[in-house]
């Protein structure tokens, strides 16, 4: 059930697709009163509550006991101190043995959480503008407040299935010959691979919707070379537009009246990658409009996937926060060199990037009415997601595009995926990505995975090999590094035979992956779980943090370790262990139901599913579109009839019909060995 509270006069998100009207009184759980600082929620904590929720943020699975803050931000150090990060999805979800609740606070503004980090007992959401719908999500179980959140706020973005194989990506990619040579290193090793990325570096100055015309003589002959080669090109897109008379993208854009302004008319501007940038205003329809069919020449030179970025929106500088910093150190001269000085002079600089007068400077029309950017800034680049969506529409309304963010808000899960943000290679932030995930799932993004192998610094080899063994579960498979950080493609490391072994795994598992992927699109599921929405009754299971549900019957067990040699793993329930090296080199466990330490070297990860289910394994191959979505090796510990459902459709189109697409599966135990282990071939 679900109940709606209005406070003040809050602004249409686009979060919530079920129009329903607000509630007289006050809301159930929450205390609640107006302060100076904006309006309050409360409530007490039980000492056994957990609370799970806001996807993307730091810590673990469990939010309790920290603080956060909704305010997208463009900052790479994902460290523990972090109170905010790209994204701000503002769902909480109260659990216990007894009672379990969640609730949406549908704020485009700032909005603090203190999850027991003031009083371990209490929570307190503060809502600084005051303006806000609050809905409360009421149900019998996490599960089924996972679905009437998803009712609420609608169904997840599925992307084409060539989406969900392995994506190379680094920034630094900067003509068609460098993305020629990792794509024949990578043929030519036979490691899987179906997408190269291209950040800013094609651009023509770094300007949106160009490329260099001498890196790039031709981006339709070459994408159609790579589609050919069963290889896609995912360009970047940025959210800043060039302040420069000439450029086309400009100066439509200024005819067409869709940058966002100060209040006295003038343009906003601030520097980006190109230098002095003019916003689009993206609550205007207007101007998504027009933003959307600034992809045309892309599409019509036969792209068809993107991924934005610099959309919280990120600002270097603008003229005026630099001139501040000017007057600021020319008045710091008379301090001296003292150490307040010091202190003083290294503060005045962290002032210049995302500096919140910038923030609010600047103006959106909403409906007609001149909105402060900063009331709505969380949304800013969820309605670039949404403007790119559309756009893809308009071109062609039969087809599914592929379209992943850095910046998001709830609602922005209909349009795209995201990913986790520009990560470090650490192996904290290993344990970090597969921890937002389950969050990320509630949330209703789906679509997501991390930069595997981290963006920033440089990576180790066993570090890279466990975030692609992460990666072969993760809808969004993409191994993504920065410039001046080592070069991270698989094939730069002396291991690489044992790294390309796990991306056949990927290969192997892609057919069940996305069959798993899809159901929980359309039944309005989560593709990831912590193991209490599955085990709520287990007080082992519930409080684990680094073991997760996948799809119906599935558990994932990652090594997040250094040097580690194996890990112990909690199984709620009887449990195949399969010890996976490559597609086709394996070890089937039948594990009881308890701990067990198992022992995983280097080269080797594990899946857990549930007794009595299958597993189809495929054949694999090094795209996805050379699978053979028939012929299947079924795996599983049968004792009696085991059941299951594969989901294919196209992997294009945007015709999603559930029923239409399943495919029941079925063992018998006498097709199994003596322990139960069936390995069945077979046709499905």
């Amino acid at each position: 059930m679900i109940a709606k509270y209005t406070y003040g006069n809050p602004l249409d998100t686009d979060a919530v697709v079920l129009k329903m009207n607000a509630t007289v009184g006050k809301p159930e759980f929450f205390s609640v009163e107006r302060t100076p600082e904006g309006i309050v929620f409360s409530l007490d904590l039980a000492e056994e509550d957990i609370i799970f929720g806001l996807g993307q943020s730091v810590r673990g699975i469990n939010k309790r006991g920290y603080r956060y803050r909704a305010w997208n931000i463009d900052e790479p150090c994902l460290s523990e101190t972090r109170e905010n990060l790209y994204g701000s999805h503002n769902l909480l979800v109260f659990f216990r043995a007894s009672r379990c609740f969640g609730a949406f606070f549908d704020d485009p503004g700032e909005v603090l959480y203190d999850l027991g980090f003031t009083d371990r007992t209490r929570a307190t959401v503060t809502s600084k503008q005051g303006s806000l719908n609050l809905y409360i999500i009421t149900g019998d179980s996490l599960k089924g407040i996972a679905k009437e959140f998803r009712r609420l706020t609608g169904r997840s973005y599925a992307p084409p299935r060539w989406g969900m194989g392995y994506i190379q990506s680094r920034w630094g990619y900067a003509s068609e010959a460098d993305v020629r040579t990792v794509a024949e290193e990578h043929r030519k090793r036979h490691i899987p691979l179906d997408a190269l990325c291209m950040d800013i570096d094609y651009m023509e100055d770094f300007k949106n919707f160009t490329w260099k015309q001498d890196a790039f003589p031709d981006m339709k002959r070459f994408a159609s070379e790579m589609k050919q080669n069963h290889l896609r090109l995912v360009p970047i897109i940025d959210a800043g537009i060039k302040q420069e008379p000439g450029y086309a993208a400009y100066d439509s854009g200024k005819e067409k009246d869709v940058f966002c302004k100060k209040l006295k008319g003038a343009e906003f501007t601030a520097a980006v990658w190109p230098g002095l940038c003019c916003f689009p205003d993206f609550m205007k329809q207007e101007s998504r409009e027009w933003f959307g069919d600034q992809y045309r020449p892309l599409l019509d030179a036969g792209l068809e996937g993107f991924w934005n970025d610099m959309n919280e929106p990120a600002l270097f500088y603008s003229r005026e926060a630099l001139q501040e910093i000017y007057d600021r150190m020319e008045a710091l001269r008379a301090i001296g060199k003292d150490h307040d000085g010091m202190w003083r002079i290294k503060d005045t600089f962290h002032r210049l990037a995302n500096n919140p007068a910038d923030f609010q400077s600047f103006y959106h029309r909403m409906d007609g009415n001149f909105v402060r950017h900063d009331r709505v800034h969380n949304l800013y680049g969820a309605f670039m997601t949404r403007a790119s969506a559309e756009g893809f529409k308009r071109y062609n309304p039969t087809k599914r595009y592929l379209l992943f963010s850095r910046s998001s808000f709830i609602g922005a899960h209909r349009n795209g995926g995201i990913w986790q943000g520009d990560n470090y290679s650490w192996w904290s932030h290993l344990k970090l990505a597969l921890q937002m995930l389950p969050n990320l799932n509630l949330c209703g993004f789906l679509f997501t995975g991390a930069d595997l192998g981290g963006f920033g610094l440089d990576v180790t080899e066993d570090l890279l090999a466990r975030f692609l063994q992460l990666g072969v579960f993760t809808p969004l498979m993409r191994n993504h590094s920065a410039l001046h950080t080592r070069d991270q493609e698989i094939y730069r490391f002396g291991s690489w035979q044992q790294m390309r072994d796990t991306v056949t795994v990927r290969y192997a598992l892609l057919p069940w992956l996305y069959s798993e992927f899809m159901k929980a699109v359309l039944e309005d599921g989560m593709y990831f779980r912590p193991l209490a929405f599955d085990y709520p009754r287990d007080p082992r299971a519930i409080r684990v943090e680094d073991q997760l549900m996948l799809g119906e019957n599935a558990m994932i067990a990652p090594v997040c370790e250094a040097n580690a040699v194996g890990r112990y793993v909690y199984l709620p329930e009887d449990m195949l262990f399969i010890r996976f090296r490559s597609a086709a080199d394996y070890d089937l466990e039948p594990l009881k139901k308890g701990a067990h330490y198992i022992a995983l070297k280097l080269n080797e990860f594990p899946l857990f599913i549930r007794k009595n289910t299958l597993l189809p394994l495929n054949a694999g191959a090094e795209s996805t579109e050379e699978l053979d979505y028939s012929s299947y090796t079924l795996l599983g510990w049968v004792t009696e009839e085991a059941k299951g459902r594969l989901y294919r459709d196209d992997g294009v189109s945007t015709n999603l019909d559930l029923d239409s697409h399943l495919t029941a599966m079925s063992a018998l135990p006498g097709q199994a060995d003596a322990q139960g282990i069936l390995r069945k071939k077979t046709k499905i």
